[in-house]
This record gives C-alpha cells, sequence and structure tokens, in this order.
C-alpha cells in the first residue's frame, strides 16, 4: 500500500473540509486562543508559565501558526513544542489546569463540533508533552530488588 503523497494542494483541500466540517478557521482560531491564553495567564497556577512571555502578539502569532497546524492541517508551523516547554518546570497539576481551561474556553467559544476538534487534539498534544517533560516516577533500585525477590 503506497502512502498518500503530501502535496500544498492536499493540504488544502484537507484545510477547506475541516474549516467546512467544524467552522474553525484561522481567525477563528486565533480569536479563541487570544481569549484562553488571556484567561491562562491569569489564572493562579498557569500565569507563572506565562510571566516570561515579552512579546505577546509574537506568541499569539506563534501559538497561531501551531493551532492553524495542529487544527486545520495548515503546515504554518515548524518549531518545538517540547524544546519550548522545557525550562518551565511543569507538573501534572499544569497540565490538568491547561485542559480544564482549554476545554471550558473551547465550549463557549467554538461551535460544538470546532470545540470538539480542538480538545480531541489538545488532548494529546497535553498528553504528549506531560510525558515528555515530566520525568516517571520509578522505584528506587532497592526497592525494585525487594519486589521482585
Amino acid at each position: 500500500m503506497n502512502a498518500i503523497p503530501e502535496t500544498p494542494e492536499r493540504r488544502a483541500v484537507l484545510t477547506q473540509e475541516i474549516i467546512a466540517r467544524t467552522g474553525l478557521d484561522p481567525a477563528a482560531i486565533e480569536a479563541f486562543l487570544r481569549t484562553f491564553y488571556g484567561a491562562a495567564r491569569t489564572d493562579p497556577l498557569l500565569g507563572q508559565a506565562f510571566a516570561v512571555v515579552t512579546d505577546w502578539e509574537g506568541h499569539i502569532s506563534t501559538l497561531t501558526r501551531f493551532w492553524g497546524s495542529v487544527a486545520l492541517m495548515t503546515g504554518d508551523y515548524h518549531g518545538q513544542p517540547m524544546r519550548a516547554h522545557a525550562h518551565l518546570a511543569l507538573t501534572p497539576a499544569h497540565f490538568a489546569r491547561w485542559l480544564a481551561l482549554f476545554e471550558q474556553t473551547a465550549r463557549d467559544r467554538l461551535s460544538p463540533e470546532g470545540a470538539e476538534h480542538m480538545l480531541e487534539r489538545a488532548r494529546r498534544i497535553a498528553r504528549s508533552l506531560e510525558m515528555g517533560l515530566i520525568p516517571l516516577a520509578l522505584p528506587a533500585k532497592g526497592r525494585m530488588a525487594t519486589l521482585s525477590s
């Protein structure tokens, strides 16, 4: 079975299909992100992570490209999200709060189809980032030997 070749034309067709099905488009995604990250910046748990952002308009632009690539298949983002978040000392509580706030904002601001589309991707991204950024708590070697005896 041969893979379908990735071409700009195919990507454009996919993007248009997603827009038609979800009501999402770059402007809707940017408006959603402005609302969501506006709330995240003032959130008692999440706010500290955004205190380091000095160019908020530039950050929103990057986030819009990222979410456009993720949600609309535009291919406009070419960054490294894992590296961008590595210095933040995030905990599982950060990811849980981020997802809860993301879901609340998506359901408030987007069509039901658009919200579900964004939420499916947000959950996957959060899971991937959390697994990549937070070391797994493994038992100590001595305790492991005791458990296996």
